[in-house]
C-alpha cells in the first residue's frame, strides 16, 4: 500500500510567543505541521536539518534579523519564504523581495489570511516536477477583446481586458496604480488612481463568478495590485 505523504511542514520564526502560538494553532487547524522558533540565528540550522516546506519569517528578530536570515538562506536553499513585518516602508518591502522573499504580510494581520497565503505559495511550489503537461485556463483574443477562463466566457470591457492582460502576463509582479493607468486608456483622458480600484473590483467580481477557488488579483498595501491565480492547470 502506498505510504501517505506527511503534511507540509511550516517553520515559524517569530519572537512574539503569543503571536507565534496563534500562527501554530491556525496552521495546525489547517492540517499543516509546524515548528516555532523565537530567534533568527536558530532558523538557518534548523532549516538545514529538517527541510521545512515553507518559512514564515518575522522581520525584526533577536540574534539575526529576518532580512539577513533570508539572504543567507538563499545561498543554499529555494525554500519559500513569507516575510511577516510591522514595518510598512516601501524600501523594506522591495529589499525583502530583492533578497528572495516570496511574499509579504504586514502586522496586524488576520491569521486566516496567513493560512491562505501559505496555501497559495505551497500550491505553486510543491507540484511534482514530473507533471509537466499543462493546459491553459486563461485565453485572450486581443483582436476581438474577448477572454475566457476555463472555457467560460468573460464579459469584459476594453479597459478590464487590458488590465487582465497586463496583470496575468506577469504573475506575481506588483503593478502600481500609475503603471496600470498607463495601460488602461490610449486616448490620454484624465482619470484618477481610484479609477483603477473600480475596474479591479469589477474584474475580480467577474473572474470569481466563474471560479471561486482562485485568488486572482490581490491588493498589495501601499503599492498596487498583482495577479496570483494559476493560469495553467496540470493534467
Amino acid at each position: 500500500m502506498e505510504q501517505e505523504k506527511p503534511a507540509p511542514l511550516i517553520l515559524i520564526v517569530e519572537d512574539e510567543p503569543k503571536l507565534g502560538q496563534l500562527l501554530v494553532d491556525y496552521l495546525q487547524a489547517a492540517n499543516y505541521r509546524t515548528h516555532h522558533l523565537l530567534r533568527g540565528d536558530e532558523a538557518l540550522e534548523w532549516a538545514k536539518q529538517n527541510s521545512p516546506d515553507l518559512m514564515l519569517l518575522d522581520l525584526m528578530l533577536p540574534g539575526l534579523d529576518g532580512l539577513s536570515v533570508c539572504r543567507e538562506l538563499r545561498r543554499f536553499s529555494e525554500l519559500p519564504v513569507i516575510m511577516v513585518t510591522a514595518k510598512t516602508e516601501e524600501i523594506d518591502r522591495l529589499l525583502g523581495l530583492e533578497i528572495g522573499a516570496d511574499d509579504y504580510i504586514c502586522k496586524p494581520f488576520s491569521p486566516r489570511e496567513v493560512v491562505a497565503r501559505v496555501k497559495t505559495i505551497l500550491k505553486r511550489c510543491l507540484r511534482p516536477k514530473e507533471e509537466a503537461v499543462q493546459t491553459s485556463l486563461l485565453c485572450m483574443d486581443e483582436n476581438r477583446f474577448q477572454a475566457s477562463w476555463d472555457d467560460k466566457p468573460l464579459d469584459l470591457t476594453p479597459a478590464e481586458f487590458r488590465l487582465l492582460k497586463t496583470l496575468a502576463h506577469e504573475p506575481g509582479k506588483v503593478f502600481s496604480r500609475e503603471q496600470l493607468l498607463n495601460q488602461l486608456y490610449d486616448d490620454y483622458r484624465v482619470v484618477t488612481d481610484r479609477t483603477i480600484d473600480s475596474h479591479i473590483k469589477n474584474l475580480r467580481r467577474k473572474l470569481e463568478s466563474l471560479d471561486a477557488s482562485q485568488p486572482f488579483i490581490r491588493a498589495v498595501y501601499g503599492m498596487g495590485y498583482r495577479w496570483e491565480a494559476d493560469i495553467c492547470r496540470l493534467i
